[in-house]
């Protein structure tokens, strides 16, 4: 098993200009910067709305769940905290998902089945 995380992105038009990260690997302590830095540049080159695409992703861990809690604070602005998600998550598999349950981290950031169903939600809110 490559414990090595690959970040790939791509820009969607849904009603709003998103961007997807598409994680495959491990998200752990070795690869939170690189997951922080990859959303710090997209914010930077104007990307507002983020998609993280969780279905080719092994293993997450504390770290890993740090990293993606950065990046939800990079992504959403203060006074729209309850208001609009400017990231969301898609396709995580049921062992990912049931860590992101169990420690309430889905309260926060919306979980969908799959990209298509995440897309359709953006701007929409």
């Amino acid at each position: 098993m490559n414990s090595d995380l690959k970040i790939t992105s791509e820009q969607v038009q849904a009603s709003v200009p998103v961007t997807v990260f598409h994680l495959d690997g491990w998200l752990d302590a070795q690869s939170e910067d690189q997951l922080l830095e990859t959303a710090r540049l997209a914010y930077d080159e104007g990307a507002r709305y983020l998609l993280i695409n969780m279905k080719d992703l092994d293993t997450l861990t504390s770290a890993g769940m740090r990293a993606l809690q950065k990046v939800y604070q990079v992504y959403t602005p203060k006074e729209e905290q309850f208001k609009v998600a400017h990231l969301k998550l898609c396709s995580a598999p049921p062992q990912i998902y049931n860590v992101l349950g169990i420690t309430g981290f889905l309260q926060n950031i919306p979980m969908y089945e799959s990209m298509d169903a995440a897309l359709e939600t953006f701007g929409r809110e």
